[in-house]
Order: C-alpha cells, then sequence, then structure tokens
C-alpha cells in the first residue's frame, strides 16, 4: 500500500517519513481518525505560522487553519513555534477545510452565528437601543435580542446604562429569524470557573484585597476577584459598634479582609470575610486591662439606650454597660436618666471581663456615702442650721 492510497493525496513535503511511518502504523490499527467535528477538542502540532494564517495538525488526513494572530501574546508577537503542540477547537469544517481556534479562547470566532451557537462559544456583540422586554444587540451585523433579565447578573431596572457597550454573549436561540443571547449565562458559566480556581489557591485565614459592590442592612459585599465575591458581616466591619455599613464603607472603595470561612452550599460558592481582623493584632481589648484598670473614670458617649441601663463608648471598640440600677437611686441619677445616644457621659470602671468582652461602668464617686444629701434641708425653710433647729425648744426643769 502507497502513501498516496492511505491519504487520497500525496503527503506534504513537510512532514518527514518517520511522521509518516508512525501515520501509517496508527492508520493500521484503526487509531487515525478520518474527520473531525464542530466542537471536537484537538491537542495538535504546529506545522507552520504564516503571516495571516498558520497550520495545524488534526490526527486527520487534513490539517487545520488558525489565525496568526490567536498565537500572539499580549505584545502582538508569536508566542510559539512551529513543532509546538497546542490545544485547539474545531470551529467548522465546510467545504473540506478545517477551521480551529485556540481552546478556551473567548474571542473565538464562529465561521457562521450558527457553529457559535451550537458550540456554545461567546460572540461579540453591541447593544443599539432599549426594547419592550430587552435590549437590541448587534451581533457581527445581525440583530439579535437579549431579555433584559440575561443582560446581567444581576436585576435590572435601568437597562439603558447598557446602550452603546460591547460585551460577549452566549447564542440561546438561533434560526433563520430570530437570535436570542444572553450575557448573564456568559457570566454565571465564568463565575463557576473562576470560583474553582479560587478556592485552589486560598486558603481561609488569607489577606486579601477587593472592592466594595454593594450595601446591605446586614453588611457590605466586596468582589475579590472577577467573578468571585464574598459578605462582610456588619459585625465584622469595625471594633466598633456601627448601625449601618454606610458609617464604614462605600459603594467602591477598596478594602483588605480576611478570609474567615469559605464554603459552598447548594452548588454556591460562599465567602465570610472581616475588616477588623485583617489588620492583625488590632483588637482593641487586647489593651484594656491596662488602659482601663479598674476603678479608673473615663469620659465617654452613649452608644445606644435601653431600660435596663446605658451602653456607653469609652474608646474605639470598646463599650461597656452602665446599669440603671447605678444611678436610679444616685443623687444625681436624674442626669443620667435624661442621656440620649451621642451625648457625652463620665463613667467609672466597676469591673472588667475580658474573656467575655464585657465591661461594667459605674457612677464616678459612688462607693462615697452620699445619703446625707438627701435629707438635706431645702434653703429658706427655716432649718438651715443646729441653732435654727434648737429655737423654741423648751426644757423643762426637774421637779
Amino acid at each position: 500500500m502507497s502513501k498516496k492510497d492511505i491519504f487520497g493525496d500525496d503527503i506534504d513535503s513537510g512532514k518527514s517519513f518517520e511522521d509518516f511511518e508512525a501515520m501509517f502504523a496508527q492508520s493500521e490499527a484503526g487509531g487515525l481518525k478520518t474527520r473531525v467535528s464542530v466542537g471536537d477538542k484537538i491537542r495538535g502540532e504546529i506545522l507552520s505560522i504564516g503571516k495571516e494564517e498558520s497550520f495545524v495538525s488534526t490526527g486527520t488526513p487534513t490539517d487545520g487553519m488558525i489565525f496568526t494572530r490567536d498565537l500572539l501574546d499580549e505584545n502582538k508577537e508569536v508566542k510559539y513555534h512551529v513543532g509546538d503542540m497546542i490545544d485547539v477547537v474545531v470551529l467548522s469544517t465546510k467545504g473540506g477545510e478545517i477551521r480551529l481556534t485556540m481552546k478556551g479562547s473567548k474571542s473565538a470566532e464562529a465561521d457562521s452565528l450558527e457553529d457559535a451557537y451550537d458550540m456554545e462559544l461567546p460572540v461579540s456583540g453591541t447593544v443599539t437601543e432599549v426594547v419592550n422586554g430587552g435590549l437590541r444587540v448587534n451581533v457581527q451585523g445581525k440583530t439579535a435580542f437579549c431579555p433584559i433579565s440575561q443582560i446581567d447578573s444581576r436585576f435590572v431596572t435601568d437597562a439603558s446604562e447598557y446602550v452603546g457597550k460591547k460585551f460577549d454573549f452566549l447564542i440561546t436561540q438561533f434560526d433563520k429569524r430570530n437570535i436570542v443571547v444572553s450575557r448573564r449565562k456568559l457570566l454565571e458559566m465564568q463565575k463557576v470557573e473562576n470560583e474553582g480556581a479560587f478556592m485552589q489557591k486560598v486558603q481561609v485565614g488569607a489577606i486579601l484585597e477587593g472592592r466594595i459592590t454593594r450595601l446591605e442592612k446586614f453588611g457590605a459585599f466586596v468582589e475579590l476577584e472577577s467573578g468571585v465575591e464574598g459578605l462582610i458581616h456588619l459585625s465584622e466591619l469595625t471594633w466598633s459598634r456601627v448601625h449601618s455599613p454606610q458609617e464604614v464603607v462605600s459603594p467602591g472603595q477598596t478594602v483588605t479582609v480576611k478570609l474567615l470561612k469559605m464554603e459552598e452550599i447548594d452548588g454556591k460558592l460562599k465567602l465570610s470575610l472581616s475588616m477588623k481582623q485583617a489588620d492583625g493584632d488590632g483588637n482593641p481589648w487586647n489593651s484594656v486591662p491596662a488602659k482601663f484598670p479598674v476603678g479608673t473614670v473615663v469620659n465617654g458617649k452613649v452608644e445606644k439606650k435601653e431600660v435596663y441601663g446605658l451602653f456607653v463608648n469609652i474608646a474605639p471598640g470598646i463599650t461597656g454597660l452602665l446599669p440603671k440600677a447605678k444611678w436610679r437611686d444616685h443623687v444625681d441619677g436624674a442626669q443620667f436618666e435624661n442621656k440620649k445616644r451621642g451625648d457625652d457621659i463620665a463613667v467609672q470602671i466597676d469591673e472588667i471581663k475580658f474573656e467575655d468582652k464585657k465591661i461594667s461602668l459605674g457612677v464616678p464617686g459612688a462607693g462615697e456615702d452620699h445619703t446625707w444629701r438627701a435629707h438635706q434641708p431645702a434653703s429658706g425653710s427655716g432649718f438651715g442650721s443646729l441653732g435654727d433647729a434648737l429655737k423654741g425648744l423648751q426644757i423643762k426643769p426637774k421637779k
């Protein structure tokens, strides 16, 4: 059997006899492919590199063509050499020609939109206008429709912000009259991919940088990488007590966080983050015993008022409780009763429960006996002195 008998044509002069012998043996063993299909993933050898087009072996009698621009690096220089093995995907097999693109390439150009639909390859499109229920998108010169629910991974109320912008889409419906695309589906696929890579390279306890994306009443969401988002709970924003995340951060702000927990729930990656624990030994409670020994009188600010007492902030991240029972019977109790959130107040450190992170506060000088004040007569009562009190007292002589 001749070489021409196997392949139907003469062997390319660029291939060595050894290459042919290997292919011949593979053919005899029944392992040589005779054809490939759109979407097939192939690992092939670069056979030639031209200015516009290059050729890669496909494991079949027909070599595949790939645009040389797909072989360029970020500096627009060819990063491969003839003989290198690369991973490619079959884009089309029309007219006896095999068209290829790099595996995983987001800029993969299908020979037609139908190929992109069949292979679930991304296509670039520009949003041209907002229409009823969605947006019109220009994809390779053709008009496609993107439902408003599919333009982003988040809920969208104002679709006009996307007009004039270019995005990658997946074609979800294709026929001669209708082309429907989805950006959301592509974002979700990329999110799963990115989350998987994140879980492999990052460990719990890692210190990371991210960007605040949105605020909720229970905390702030942070984007750590493209498609990878975590939550800083309200209690983990700062050591001080806050009532809303807006008091600490704002959307778009870059923050440093510590990864507290990483788990998959119902197929979704959940990340718990902390800002207050990201600065190493930044816990203000570590300095409490030395800075606030029992008996110390400090100036603080009322943080919250409850029926049972006042929560007083005495330092950033340090809050103690002044129980109502400690001022209720005090001679100056009225001034404490009238305190409200934000008011300045002087308190005394009565007790520190370090392990529980609790401080019991008291009224300054409450240890002194001030009960005599309650019995002091009011001015002008006629009983301002002992002499006044004895006036008119009649002492009867003994008989």
